[in-house]
């Protein structure tokens, strides 16, 4: 699947040199360098690609929106087959610790530490459509609107879920009024009336997700200073994470959930 969508790889300018490693030898070295968590100098040989080379190619395909493109055909695969259940979309945001870099900030649960706040949407069994990175101190209820409004129009072509579930720190008359006016069932925990956790058989679903994606420890501490690395490095998570969700039979999960710990 993600053959296609690869860019093609350019020839040096001057010719000569060493011939070009295959596509399908550097997206597994990234696809091990996100599993593993390793720094891309510590790259194994065993995939026949230098470091160098494997960064490279990375950025290379982050700046051509390679993840964004491979996510959404997946998402449409999916779709295709009627393994997405857009009844409802589930909002949820986690934070990771980061050492340096744009899309940071201090963390205000971790005494001020710098780290990067991961905003994930899903569908209603917990399949992630829409991803967001954000400074740590970013409120969680300002990526609510981009979230919803950057939901891929996958097959079937049907954009909008029927109901939105978010705890209380998503609540706020505004955006009562903004799910109304689309047509949208808000159910958000209303503060001091309803706990988060009233949410139920509902909120663990995103609290999975959350784990699925946690599992890659590329993604448990932050290490890029490029805050578009970083979420290149959690879209491709969500595409692997659609991408095994689709293989299981109904009832079955890729993993069990481990969870530790804006840009669209």
């Amino acid at each position: 699947m993600a053959a296609p969508l690869i860019p093609p790889s350019q020839p040096g300018q001057q010719g000569g040199g060493t011939a070009p490693v295959a596509d399908r030898k550097v997206f597994t070295a990234v696809v091990h360098v996100l599993n593993s968590g390793c720094a891309w100098r510590y790259l194994p040989p065993m995939f026949g690609t230098s470091p160098a080379t494997a960064h490279r190619r990375f950025t290379t395909w982050t700046k051509a929106g390679l993840w964004r493109r491979l996510h959404r055909a997946v998402l449409d695969e999916l779709g295709a087959r009627g393994e997405l259940d857009r009844t409802s979309a589930i909002i949820d945001a986690a934070s990771v610790r980061a050492r340096r870099g744009s899309l940071t900030g201090p963390n205000p649960v971790d005494r001020g530490k710098k780290g990067s706040k991961l905003h994930v949407l899903s569908e209603a069994q917990g399949i992630p459509p829409a991803l967001a990175v954000s400074g740590a101190n970013v409120h969680d209820s300002q990526a609510f609107k981009p979230l919803l409004l950057g939901l891929p129009a996958v097959r079937p072509r049907r954009r909008r879920p029927v109901k939105v579930r978010a705890d209380k720190a998503y609540f706020s008359a505004e955006h009562l009024a903004w799910l109304r006016s689309r047509r949208l069932i808000p159910r958000i925990a209303r503060p001091g009336i309803e706990s988060g956790e009233q949410l139920g058989r509902h909120r663990w679903k995103i609290e999975r997700s959350i784990a699925w994606l946690f599992c890659y420890r590329r993604l448990a501490v932050r290490h890029e200073r490029i805050g578009s690395h970083f979420l290149a490095f959690l879209g491709l998570a969500a595409v692997l994470t659609c991408y095994k969700n689709s293989r299981n039979s109904p009832g079955e999960t890729t993993s069990e959930p481990r969870a530790r710990g804006f840009r669209v």
